[in-house]
């Protein structure tokens, strides 16, 4: 027999071995889940913290999960932020798509900053799964999922206003820390190379707390770098430094769009040629929408004004030592979370009271808009118009400061601008999960 001959045999003995595998698999397959046309399909919109869509897929696999908005009966979009005692409070609203474009719907979960990443996962995929059930069981999808009724405690009027026995109102919790949470917070790091060796350390402690009326946070950080490299000549290099921070903010909710309060920080920073400076400013915001629409749009405009103190450690361009400066700021904030994609801008002006020359003009935008079906478009950009560096060295920077940017650099504005776009196009549904092979991946 040829050694062609050889691996055409080899070729339909595999293809008649193989052939009844993959009919037997094709065939349970279609014995498994049922028909995506007869369960609600979803669309999960999520960027920012615990979005991990092959878990949901996994716990919740009732549903459709479709890959575009357009595909799906329910859009879900999660949104989060942080929590008086350092948890997260994670938002989920169910946005009924064409037949179904009037049923809305929120759920939240709140998790604890003790809980780990499979706490928090549990937590938003049984509140999730309850959101995704409610919206089948309202839009008559049958035989998918049913809600039972709670049943009241025995003996108690279900619209009383007094809890039942065994539940516990906000103003019957007794917490021996009055909501006051702290946090510390170290580490390290050492690399080395027979030319070059690099040690950090940092750590931090965090105060906080929280009411419907106050805000209060107070922060330390401490942190050391030392480098050390090996030039051509021979030579070494070494930069030894530390920088610390003290920092505080308290917020009074005034009204309704209204707060005000305070930000100040005391601290070192090397490379802005500080020894020590500090600031205290007095600050009032308005918000345009309700605060507790914040993680779906938000409109603000934020202004603060305070004495800058500065100790250098080099005389400035300036001729200066030490300065005290009057300095003001205000701040325009927008951001939307809608089906439509995400979009932020924030315009930030500030300038010295004694000579408004020395000013900083700031523009910052984000975009990530869904075009069509399956075509999004991402926009990013920054830009900065520097007038304000009176912190500068007036002995220049060595060519080792400039290339490892130990020092900040006299400039005249700042930018940055990226884009690009993305286009998935073919199955709508996107339910399988495969974790074989979990090494392979990159």
């Amino acid at each position: 027999m040829s050694h062609i001959g050889k691996w055409r045999l080899f070729f339909l003995l595999a293809v008649l071995i193989a052939g009844p595998t993959i009919q037997v698999k094709s065939a349970r397959g279609q014995e498994g889940p049922r028909p995506p046309q007869s369960v609600p399909r979803v669309f999960f919109d999520c960027r920012g913290a615990r979005c991990d869509n092959t878990y949901y897929r996994t716990e919740i696999d009732w549903v459709a999960w479709v890959r575009d908005q357009q595909d799906a009966h329910v859009h879900v979009i999660m949104t989060s932020q942080q929590t008086g005692v350092g948890g997260r409070e994670f938002l989920l609203d169910f946005i009924g798509n064409e037949t179904y474009q009037n049923y809305e719907s929120r759920s939240r979960y709140q998790s604890l900053p003790t809980d780990t990443q499979r706490e928090d996962l549990d937590g938003i995929a049984l509140t999730l799964g309850i959101g995704l059930a409610q919206f089948a069981t309202e839009s008559g999808f049958r035989g998918v999922v049913q809600i039972d009724g709670i049943t009241p405690v025995q003996g108690v009027n279900a619209n009383a206003d007094t809890p039942p026995e065994g539940i516990l109102s906000p103003d019957e919790v007794q917490d021996p820390w009055n909501l006051w949470v702290f946090r510390i917070n170290a580490n390290g790091r050492i690399e080395g190379e027979s030319s070059q060796e690099t040690q950090r350390f940092s750590s931090g402690f965090r105060a906080s707390r929280v009411t419907p009326t106050w805000i209060q946070r107070y922060n330390s950080n401490f942190s050391s770098n030392s480098r050390e490299y090996e030039l051509n000549d021979g030579s070494r290099f070494i930069d030894d430094r530390y920088d610390w921070s003290v920092s505080a903010r308290v917020v009074y909710a005034l009204a309704e769009h209204w707060s005000m309060g305070f930000n100040s920080r005391v601290g070192r920073n090397t490379r802005n040629n500080q020894r020590i400076w500090g600031q205290w400013n007095p600050a009032i915001e308005y918000s345009f929408f309700p605060y507790d629409e914040a993680t779906r749009r938000s409109l603000t405009v934020f202004y603060e004004i305070g004495p800058v103190y500065r100790d250098y450690f080099d005389v400035t361009v300036y001729g200066e030592e030490e300065e005290l400066r009057g300095e003001q700021a205000l701040t325009l904030d927008f951001s939307q979370r809608q089906p439509w994609g995400n979009a932020s801008i924030q315009i930030r002006g500030s300038t010295y009271l004694h000579e408004v020359e020395r000013n900083n003009l700031s523009l910052r935008g984000n975009l990530s808009f869904r075009i069509t079906r399956g075509l999004d478009l991402n926009v990013r950009g920054e830009y900065s118009r520097v007038r304000d560096q009176l912190f500068l060295s007036g002995e220049g920077l060595s060519n080792e400061e400039r290339l490892l940017e130990l020092k900040t650099q006299q400039t005249e504005y700042e930018s940055l601008i990226s884009f690009g776009f993305s286009y998935q196009f073919g199955s709508i549904f996107n339910n399988v999960v495969n974790n074989r092979f979990p090494g392979g991946r990159r």
